[in-house]
């Protein structure tokens, strides 16, 4: 059997020549890398502006000591865009898992202290305690490009929001579930626009009519954080009771008449008028009806029944996906309604057979709840300035947001549900469910501030409202449940 010189096809030579023709080739190279920079040394320095430049920084640098040369080059290129965001992401990655966990050892989902982790890294707490160094990792100039991500992020995360709304929940409860949610939203929604009449003068941006600061304030009021409460619905165990399949439905309902409602409201405060309103809806109903009725139809055929049942979807699948969401979130930023409703609508019309919305969502999940996500939590909490809420009025104000907001929605939900025939423990703790906000708010939160229809005040009244109707699910479902079904909490890691 021949050995590996033989295999190779040549006799390598002995170990002792390659070290000294080694020794040889750094001896010379090193030797005329010398000669030149010895030879060049003594040639005349160029003339002009740039020689005497240059000659004033090297003789700056001279001068320097070897450590402050050292630091100076090293937060130079910290301070490089690339270097900038690396700082930014991994301060926002830590901090956001180690909320997060502490939030989940509290029996709360993972995502309110990934909403609470924003706050801490933004002025309310980080700017507070220590602004310099804040000044230096979140910067006034790089709030443009952690914008452009976070958003990237909140589309894909609408995306896997649209797939997870099943139309085949809506079918067995339909009549219950639509009088229900349309009912946990109509009264929240009112009650936000008689909050509006008295808020607006003193809480809207300058420059804004009455008609979008109230319709924002309504929506803020009304919606429900659909995949926090199917999260919350199996820790608790309830996923495949009537209650859970009652939630569900409510929930997946109450999201899409939200999500078009939001779109209507951005619509009106976009459109220059009346005009312009009724062209933008008009434009919507069409691309609406165009992927509900003809892209859903012709989608598994354009995948391939081969690649839908796929254990993994291939890349030119994967790469028909992403074409779809970017045109249909390109069309309807282009409509002039958020690029996020088209994402969520890109989800909706995605293909279920094979199992294949699971298996895309799968591939996104992660990626987008450990990095992008909060990502966008971050920049929520650089907007939201607790200081600004500095006197009594300011956080009874605060207070008096948080009371409508949770009696509005439990209230309203609560009672359609007993009317509708569910008894008023169940009723309760649906009404409860409801209350959940999470990041949905928060999402809706940002397209108001965006469009500069909500000042920071109210934005940052609002953002505490989402947080704290979130924390409060726990602890009212605990309180409306049965005694024996008491026990146990929100003990693992949730969905958004």
């Amino acid at each position: 059997m021949p050995d590996g010189r033989q295999a190779v096809g040549y006799d390598p030579p002995p170990m002792k020549r390659s070290l000294l023709l080694y020794a040889l080739v750094l001896a010379a190279a090193g030797a005329a890398i010398a000669g030149v920079l010895h030879l060049g040394s003594s040639l005349p320095a160029p003339q002009g502006f740039a020689g005497a430049h240059s000659g004033g920084a090297v003789a700056a640098v001279q001068q320097s000591s070897a450590f402050a040369t050292l630091m100076g080059g090293l937060l130079g290129h910290l301070q490089q865009p690339l270097g900038h965001l690396f700082l930014q992401l991994l301060a926002i990655i830590l901090v956001s898992r180690l909320v997060s966990r502490l939030f989940v050892w509290m029996g709360q989902p993972a995502v309110i202290g990934e909403m609470a982790a924003g706050i801490v890294l933004g002025p309310s707490l980080f700017g507070l305690l220590a602004p310099d160094a804040f000044a230096f990792v979140f910067p006034a100039s790089s709030m443009g490009m952690l914008g452009i991500l976070s958003q990237i992020g909140v589309c894909l995360f609408m995306f896997t929001v649209g797939m997870e709304v099943n139309v085949g929940h809506v079918r067995g409860t339909a009549r219950t579930a639509v009088v229900v949610s349309q009912t946990g939203i109509l009264i929240p929604y009112l009650l936000g626009l008689l909050l509006a009449y008295f808020l607006f003068s003193s809480m809207a941006a300058p420059g804004t009519g009455f008609t979008a600061f109230a319709l924002f304030m309504g929506i803020s009021m009304s919606i429900t954080a659909f995949p926090v409460l199917a999260r919350i619905l199996q820790d608790r165990g309830l996923s495949q009771t009537a209650l859970g399949s009652m939630a569900i439905t409510c929930a997946a309902v109450g999201d899409v008449t939200a999500w078009s409602i939001l779109a209507l409201v951005v619509a009106v405060a976009t459109a220059t008028g009346l005009g312009g309103t009724a062209l933008n809806l008009l434009l919507v109903l069409a691309f609406v009806l165009l992927m509900v009725a003809g892209v859903r139809r012709v989608l598994p055929r354009w995948i391939g029944q081969q690649q839908l049942a796929d254990r993994e979807p291939s890349r030119p699948t994967l790469a028909v996906v992403a074409c779809l969401v970017m045109a249909s979130a390109l069309t309807t930023e282009v409509l002039g309604i958020h690029s996020l409703f088209g994402a969520f609508l890109a989800g909706m019309i995605m293909p279920e057979a094979h199992d294949f919305r699971r298996k895309i969502a799968m591939r996104l999940e992660s990626f987008s709840s450990v990095l992008l996500l909060p990502l966008f939590f971050t920049f929520t909490g650089l907007r939201t300035q607790v200081g600004l809420i500095d006197d009594l009025s300011g956080w009874l104000i605060c207070l008096l947001v948080i009371a409508v907001a949770t009696l509005g929605k439990l209230g309203a939900t609560a009672l359609a549900a007993r009317f509708s025939g569910m008894r008023w423990r169940e009723s309760l703790q649906l009404g409860a469910l409801m209350n959940t906000r999470g990041l949905m708010e928060l999402i809706a939160l940002n397209i108001g501030y965006d469009l500069g229809i909500l000042s920071s005040r109210i934005f940052t009244m609002l953002v505490i409202m989402a947080l704290v109707t979130t924390v409060l699910t726990g602890p009212l479902l605990t309180l409306f449940s049965p005694r024996q079904a008491s026990v146990g909490g929100l003990g693992k890691p949730s969905n958004y």
